[in-house]
């Protein structure tokens, strides 16, 4: 299984599509309650247990029918391994159950040929990383380098609420691969609650001096970087226009081509929505010309065929209830021009 990706654009060979069997939001992560506390959204508090089943099936049908289309343009598609996710997992330090499987992009960081497992910021999600086990071991087998960062402990004050959002300590290298954008030799870091400063310091010098780490201060506090800043090709870039303002566009897109994305249209959710209603600007390319986006987005899928960008819509009913949209739901193994 050959591993080699180096931006999110370049033609896509193989993939893992995620899976939402399982999935569990998790009732003895301290993380979560730090969440519900912080978060706009008061009308109801943070979910727990097991996801009712008509939403995992629902979840289910929509990433099947990704993972054919993706078959169908010639892409090799990998699936997580089945596990049950309100199981207890344990440390030296801590007990928790665990979350899903539906989003491989948040445990995995592909830089060329090199695997980073993430140090992630939930206790919940410390061993998602295993349902990638077969994926890990026929890719290592074909001379992929991969590699876990060091775990971190996740003592509790790891997270802050005082603040207004979860803030982390610095105590330790932490981050999602989820706060990284690839763009060749540059790496986009949104330092935020699911990625430190510390987690930017130990990436650089993994890295080395070949790959320059852009790391983004105040821009979003919140979690991930792919609803904020969605790469379409070298040259052209969609960004949220309430997250960014106009003189504070990161300096790698300074000749770039910008469609800015203002109003997203909201999709519904179940209960909570774990993710915002920039969700629907969290998109996939096949290649440089080609883009999986959200059907219900009409101003981005035409201001995409404005520039020659040749639009897939698709749905993923749950992407906010669960946390995830076409970028989040999968992981690329292998691109090439």
């Amino acid at each position: 299984m050959r591993v080699s990706s180096h931006n999110e654009w370049d033609k896509l060979r193989s993939v893992v599509v995620g899976t939402a069997s399982g999935s569990n939001w998790p009732m003895f992560d301290p993380t979560f309650a730090i969440n519900w506390e912080t978060a706009l959204f008061k009308e109801v508090p943070h979910p727990k247990g097991s996801v009712p089943k008509q939403i995992i099936e629902e979840a289910n049908e929509d990433l099947d029918n990704l993972a054919k289309v993706l078959s169908s343009a010639g892409v090799k598609v990998h699936r997580p391994l089945p596990n049950d996710y309100t199981k207890t997992i344990r440390t030296t330090k801590w007990d928790s159950d665990q979350m899903y499987g539906y989003c491989p992009r948040d445990t995995h960081l592909i830089i060329g040929d090199t695997v980073i497992e993430a140090p992630m910021a939930y206790r919940s999600r410390q061993f998602e990383a295993d349902q990638l086990s077969h994926v890990r071991q026929a890719a290592i087998k074909d001379g992929a380098n991969w590699v876990a960062a060091p775990r971190p402990s996740l003592p509790i004050g790891t997270h802050s609420a005082i603040t207004g959002t979860p803030e982390l300590s610095e105590h330790e290298p932490i981050f999602d691969a989820a706060n990284c954008l690839r763009i060749n030799e540059d790496i986009l870091y949104l330092k935020s609650s699911t990625g430190n400063a510390r987690g930017a310091e130990w990436l650089q010098r993994f890295l080395g001096d070949r790959y320059k780490l852009h790391v983004l201060e105040n821009l979003y506090a919140y979690a991930h970087i792919d609803s904020t800043i969605s790469p379409i090709r070298e040259g052209l870039v969609v960004l949220n226009g309430r997250r960014i303002q106009r003189d504070k566009i990161p300096k790698v897109f300074d000749k770039w081509d910008i469609i800015w994305m203002d109003d997203p249209v909201p999709q519904p959710f179940y209960m909570y929505p774990y993710a915002s209603a920039w969700i629907g600007m969290n998109l996939l390319m096949i290649d440089p010309n080609t883009a999986i986006v959200d059907k219900l987005q009409a101003d981005l899928i035409k201001a995409l065929e404005s520039h020659n960008v040749e639009v897939w819509p698709q749905e993923l009913r749950h992407a906010r209830t669960l946390g995830g949209g076409f970028h989040c739901v999968t992981l690329d193994l292998e691109r090439n021009n």
